[in-house]
């Protein structure tokens, strides 16, 4: 597993190919566009498990598809993380609360092992395809409340890989931005070009976002640190910086 940046060249005739598990999220929309900068041709999956705003998060990815040119995009609908249950993104029963960006408990949005889940799914399509690696776009705020964000899970997924396929295959799990902020990943993505307006992170609705629950939260703190304004909808845009 890496976590740096670095360039590539990009010719498509020479390109390694990498799945990207895309959610349609400014986080994924970024890795995507991370794994093309650095010369990989692009292998798009996009999972709908029964989360809530799933109708809005399958068409941001599409579209982010077809900006980045993905040689293919794969759709897998599963209901098994939906049918455990145990996640406010995926129980109607379960309010999705509001953000409390202070908090150390584990968050109701989590869904219990759903990266082990994803990944593994990703290294399928990646072993069927001679991808070299999967991409996917977790972060440093991300695993102080998932516990399948850490970089030590990415780590020993990557070690099951290894020991679960094919002699032949060399699938690497690239987390780039696993010790990054959510501020250092919009960053990124403007530097990167990433059509932000093609994103979609609300875990309450599909349009427009509510702008108070975590995944708002974050988001818009994160363009808020950098001067950007955020291109998609919001029903109400509260500041999440000091002097914002």
């Amino acid at each position: 597993m890496t976590d740096a940046t670095t360039d590539a060249p990009t010719d498509a005739s020479t390109a390694n190919r990498a799945v990207v598990l895309l959610s349609g999220g400014m986080d994924s929309a970024t890795a995507a566009a991370e794994a093309r900068n650095r010369g990989y041709e692009l292998y798009c999956l996009h999972t709908s498990y029964g989360q809530r705003t799933e109708a809005r998060e399958l068409e941001c990815a599409r579209r982010l598809a077809a900006a980045f040119d993905a040689a293919d995009f794969l759709r897998i609908e599963t209901g098994h993380l939906s049918a455990i249950g145990a996640s406010s993104l995926t129980d109607d029963e379960m309010p999705v609360a509001d953000a409390d960006m202070e908090s150390d408990e584990i968050p109701s949005s989590y869904v219990p092992f759903r990266n082990a889940n994803l990944l593994a799914m990703a290294v399928s399509y990646a072993e069927a395809n001679d991808c070299d690696a999967v991409f996917i776009g977790a972060h440093s705020e991300d695993f102080s409340g998932y516990p399948d964000c850490r970089p030590a899970f990415f780590e020993a997924f990557e070690a099951v890989v290894d020991v679960g396929t094919k002699p032949e295959s060399d699938v690497s799990i690239e987390a780039p931005f696993v010790e990054w902020s959510k501020t250092d990943i919009a960053d990124r993505g403007m530097e990167l070009d990433v059509p932000y307006e093609h994103t979609w992170s609300c875990y309450r609705e599909n349009e427009p976002a509510c702008g108070t629950c975590d995944a708002c939260a974050y988001r818009l703190q994160a363009f808020q640190n950098i001067g950007v304004r955020d291109p998609i909808e919001y029903a109400e845009r509260p500041s999440y910086v000091d002097d914002a």
